[in-house]
């Protein structure tokens, strides 16, 4: 019966962390101002910490004067470091976002 407590509770917590950084953290407004910036891309990166293997999400800057390279990386959520599936959902929402920013941009 506690682990089922605890799994109710763990499950609450990542919908409850997943929605967060959906509508809170990373929002298409904001996403787009960083965008005309020159974003290039948005990617979730690893690095070894104490023996563990942190996820992170970044932005990608493009370098005005290289189109095709970049002038600096970004790293979001520093003080919250969610976890993988979380970054995972927020990743594929941030693709959508440029999908559309590029499609609009396109036709224009």
């Amino acid at each position: 019966q506690n682990s089922m407590v605890l799994s109710a509770a763990i499950f609450i917590t990542l919908i409850g962390l997943i929605i967060y950084l959906h509508f809170v953290k990373i929002d298409q407004e904001s996403l787009l101002v960083i965008g005309s910036l020159g974003m290039k891309d948005v990617v979730i990166n690893e690095a070894i910490h104490m023996q563990k293997v942190v996820y992170y999400l970044c932005i990608l800057l493009q370098d005005p004067g290289d189109p095709q390279g970049v002038s600096e990386v970004v790293p979001l959520f520093q003080s919250s470091k969610p976890r993988l599936d979380c970054l995972i959902e927020v990743y594929k929402s941030c693709q959508e976002i440029l999908e559309q920013r590029k499609t609009a941009l396109q036709s224009s």
